[in-house]
Parts: structure tokens; sequence; C-alpha cells
């Protein structure tokens, strides 16, 4: 009796007076300040995610300038900005800021060029998506991800997947069309912004098993493959824009030299550049599926911030269709490291961490 209200005496002790427990990186720190770490990180990555989403929605329904290939490749050319910059940080302050040395080899950037086609056909169309379907349908018309990283993954990798996990992905198919049908009937769904959402899905998980291939040529570095990434993306920009004509719009664009404008589209490159770091911070302090619950949950709060915003009403089978997409995908990411953990060594922490880091870049807000 005596033993148990010293166990319990001890957890209350822990829990308000704030005893020491050990972090991850073996240093003592008490549980509250632990506690609040981790909500000031995963509060930051919500921040980053859902501004990062809202902001660019904001810069695609510009009505003056219709150059979604522009905007694109603008973020992009603040990306290799920001890699610069952070270069040059590091070396004035290597104890605050760690950020790999990058000299830019024409070998390397052909090495990364099939990669960077992919990743520029996800951006695009993952902007061409969030441009015709908002912010509100943007989580079901981009959900079929998971959906072809399993097909994909068996086509070109021969890859199986398990019964649970495929039938995680019947969920969200169900969930995908439920929402289709439910939008429809609202009248305002774009099959134009469906397409691409469904393009989009198609390049994110090819984005995936490219990086697997590419990864050796950067030395395993995820902010090195962003760097080369970005830079063949600007130069294979440049023939896109002037083939659709986007000259033309920006041209005639009124506010070209509207310094809010152009701060509003290097901000929008920033949040691109940040929700890399936030996303790597949060699986650092969390874990990777702790990341993928919270990404799930932000998505959630996300779609509904997005209905309030616009003052729009929703049937209960459209809320039934996103909540079968976000369900589907938490347990299809639950199921996977129930299966990593009985296979360890085929799936090294480093790797899950890289992939959850581009999957993140590609899905512009996960």
């Amino acid at each position: 009796m005596n033993r148990t209200q010293l166990k319990r005496s001890s957890i209350l002790r822990m829990a308000l007076a704030g005893s020491e427990t050990m972090n991850p990186d073996g240093d003592g720190e008490t549980f509250i300040l632990r506690a609040v770490r981790i909500g000031a990180v995963v509060a930051l990555y919500w921040f980053v995610s859902i501004t990062m989403v809202f902001l660019n929605s904001y810069l695609l329904d510009n009505r003056e300038l219709d150059a979604p290939l522009f905007v694109t490749f603008y973020q992009c050319l603040v990306t290799v900005g920001l890699c610069w910059l952070m270069q040059l940080l590091s070396k004035v302050c290597p104890g605050l800021i760690d950020f790999p040395s990058v000299k830019f080899d024409l070998k390397t950037s052909r090495e990364v060029l099939p990669l960077s086609i992919v990743f520029i056909s996800m951006i695009t169309f993952n902007n061409l998506c969030l441009k015709y379907v908002g912010v509100a349908f943007y989580t079901v018309g981009r959900s079929l991800s998971t959906v072809f990283n399993v097909l994909l993954s068996y086509i070109i990798l021969k890859q199986t997947t398990s019964l649970q996990a495929i039938m995680c992905c019947g969920v969200i198919l169900g969930g995908f069309w439920l929402g289709v049908d439910q939008e429809g009937m609202t009248g305002n769904l774009s099959w134009t912004g469906v397409f691409f959402g469904v393009v989009a899905s198609a390049c994110v998980s090819l984005n995936a098993i490219f990086t697997k291939k590419v990864m050796p040529a950067v030395e395993g570095n995820i902010w090195k493959l962003s760097y080369y990434n970005n830079i063949n993306a600007c130069v294979l920009f440049l023939p896109l824009i002037l083939l659709f004509g986007e000259l033309g719009s920006l041209a005639s664009f009124s506010r070209s030299s509207d310094l809010k404008f152009w701060g509003m589209m290097t901000l929008g490159g920033v949040f691109g550049f940040a929700i890399g770091y936030v996303t790597g911070l949060q699986i650092k302090f969390t874990s990777p599926l702790t990341h993928n619950v919270s990404g799930t949950a932000k998505a959630c709060a996300q779609t509904v911030i997005a209905v309030v915003y616009n003052s729009s009403s929703k049937s209960l089978l459209w809320w039934t269709s996103n909540m079968m997409v976000l369900v589907g995908s938490s347990a299809y990411t639950w199921v996977k490291s129930l299966e990593m953990k009985k296979t360890p060594q085929r799936v090294p922490p480093d790797s899950v961490k890289e992939k959850l880091l581009l999957e993140e870049k590609g899905n512009l807000e996960v």
C-alpha cells in the first residue's frame, strides 16, 4: 500500500513540480518544458503550412494576373535565393545555423534533372488544383497521393502492399468520389480542378519514387536536393512560361510595380522554403507517425477555416467525404508504421524523414 502511494506521489510530483526527464538528445529537461516545446513546434508547423496554402490560393486567384506558371517559377527562384542565403549565414554563424555548403555542379544537375521534371509537374499541378478548387475542397481534390503511391510502387518498383493498406486506400477512394459528388451538388465543382488534383497526386507519388533514385547524387542531403531541384525548375519553367503565353499577361499586369504584390509573392516563396524546415523540426521533436497525424489534423482545421472564411454551407455528406479521406490517410500511415516496425532494417529512420520532407514540399500543405 505504501509503495503504491509512493508511486502515485512520484507521478504527481513529475507532472506538477516538473521532475526531470530525458529528451531524445540525452539532455535533462522538465516534462512541462518538453511539452511546451513540442506544442510550440507543432503550432509553428500548423501556422506555416496553413498560411502557405491560403497565401498560394490568394496569389493564384488574382484575376488581373492569370499566370500560375510564373507564380510557381518565382517561388522556386526565391527558394534558390534562400538556399544561398542560408549557406552564407551557416558560415557566419556555424553554431546557430546548420546548412550544407553547395557549389553548383553541372553533372549533379543533370543527374537530378529527371526528378526535376517530375518536381515541376508536381508543384505546377498542385497550384493549378488549388487555383480551380479553392482551399475548402483542396484536401479532397488532392487526396489520391496515397492511392497512387500503392499503384505506382507496384508498377514501377514491383512492391506489393498489404491488404490492410489497400483497404485504407479504398476508404480514401470512397471519400474522394463522395466529395466530388457532393461538391457537384453545390454547383461549385470544377472538373478542371479535379483533373489537376488527380494528376498532381500522381506526380507526388512519382516524385517520391524518383527521389529514391536521385538521393545518392546529392549525398542523401535533402537541402542539396532542394537546391538543385529548384535551380533546374527555374530553367525549365522559362520555356513553359513563353509557350503558354504568360509573358503577355505579365506585360499587361497593372500591378507590376506594386511592392505589396511582390512582397506577397516573395512571402509565398519564403513559406514554401520554410515548410521543409518546420516539417523536419516537427519530426525531430515528435516522430514521423506523429507528424502525419498532426498533418491530418491540420488538413481538417484548414478545411474548417476555409469554409468559415468563405461563409459556405456544406452538407453532412460533404463533411463525411473529408473525414473519410482524413481517416483513410491516417489509418494508412498507422498500418505502414506497424509494418516498418516489423521490418526496421528495410526503412532506416533517415529515409523516412527525407521522404516525409519531400512529400510535404509536394503537398504544399501537409
